[in-house]
């Protein structure tokens, strides 16, 4: 099933490719999601406890919100990068959505397991 095969035009992807890639983009989009939500409703809760505290700064009321919405965020920036490369070299939109699904499933392990790791040594 390689491209440009003797039976096959350069650039003909069979049903199966389009299928496997599209699953692939659709199961990794949806663990990220996940995983952001998570996150999301995680740091939004703790910066709603900062920004309500009575002994809290003026200072932190603004920064903690900006950073943990940073931190959320953060991963959407490589997936796009990655998005965008594979398409600047000419792939198709599905073709280039599968490493950057990829790249945002990767991107979003990381804040949840150091989250995960924060709330279990966190006493």
């Amino acid at each position: 099933m390689g491209h440009g095969g003797a039976g096959e035009a350069h650039g003909e992807r069979t049903r199966a490719e389009r299928l496997t890639e599209g699953l692939i983009v659709a199961v990794a989009s949806a663990l990220s999601f996940g995983l952001l939500a998570a996150l999301a409703a995680v740091f939004g809760t703790t910066a709603w406890h900062t920004v309500t505290d009575a002994g809290t700064t003026a200072f932190s009321r603004v920064v903690v919100p900006v950073v943990l919405l940073g931190l959320v965020v953060l991963p959407l920036a490589p997936a796009r990068a990655v998005f965008r490369s594979g398409r600047r070299k000419g792939r198709e939109r599905l073709t280039a959505a599968v490493p950057a699904a990829l790249t945002l499933l990767g991107g979003c392990v990381v804040p949840f397991t150091a989250l995960c790791l924060l709330l279990a040594y966190a006493d």
